[in-house]
């Protein structure tokens, strides 16, 4: 099958999955993915290309299932559903096991880890999308679902809970977003991770400065 059409036709079916996902995961969220994966695909010729494109587009195409369902992990489904879509629409079976392996190990944390070089591609293409200027935005999105504060000071963010008023975009930034480069695992995510982290370092030392939060 050609593998343009293919990507063509997923895309299309991946937009309809997302109509409904929220603004952290949606489908542009989806597309920078696949941005951050061409970026690195640059950088690592050695990668099949298809598999790792194939991946970032479907990688969160069960978001809306999980957001629906709690005890849903997106992961999990979104392989299956790779399976069930790259199936019907005619791909080859060894595409389709190893883009759906991509899809159930984007999420790794403690096990399940990334195994060939095109899992860690869409892993770190996904963690890249969580840095930078990007990574701030979608923080700030993030703390305004649940009616954060603009900003607060690191004691104020470290000492309360998730999901209140001082988890603001500082404390998703303290307390996780700040770790991602360590978790990345090619040379170039790695770097690219680095330069994304120095911005969001400068990002929140000025609104240290700006809000003065320390004079009150």
């Amino acid at each position: 099958m050609d593998n343009e059409l293919l990507y063509a036709q997923v895309g299309q079916i991946v937009k309809q999955h997302l109509a409904s996902a929220e603004s952290c995961h949606d489908l542009d969220h989806t597309l920078r993915v696949c941005r951050n994966a061409d970026k690195l695909l640059a950088e690592l010729p050695e990668a099949d290309k298809n598999i790792v494109r194939l991946a970032a587009l479907l990688h969160d195409i069960a978001r809306p299932e999980e957001k629906a369902d709690g005890s849903v992990c997106h992961a999990e489904r979104g392989a299956c559903l790779t399976e069930e879509i790259l199936r019907k629409l005619g791909a080859d079976p060894v595409l389709v096991s190893r883009v759906s392996a991509a899809v159930r190990t984007h999420r790794y944390r403690d096990d399940n880890a990334p195994a060939s070089l095109e899992a860690k591609i869409v892993y770190d293409a996904d963690k890249l999308d969580s840095l930078g200027a990007v990574g701030v935005g979608r923080a700030f999105l993030f703390a305004g679902k649940f009616g954060a504060r603009l900003h607060n000071t690191a004691e104020e963010a470290l000492s309360h809970k998730a999901y209140s008023r001082e988890d603001t975009a500082y404390r998703e930034y303290l307390v996780k977003l700040r770790h991602l480069p360590e978790a990345v695992l090619t040379e170039p995510g790695r770097r690219i991770a680095q330069e994304r982290i120095v911005f969001m370092e400068t990002f929140f030392a000025e609104l240290d400065a700006e809000t003065d939060l320390d004079s009150k």
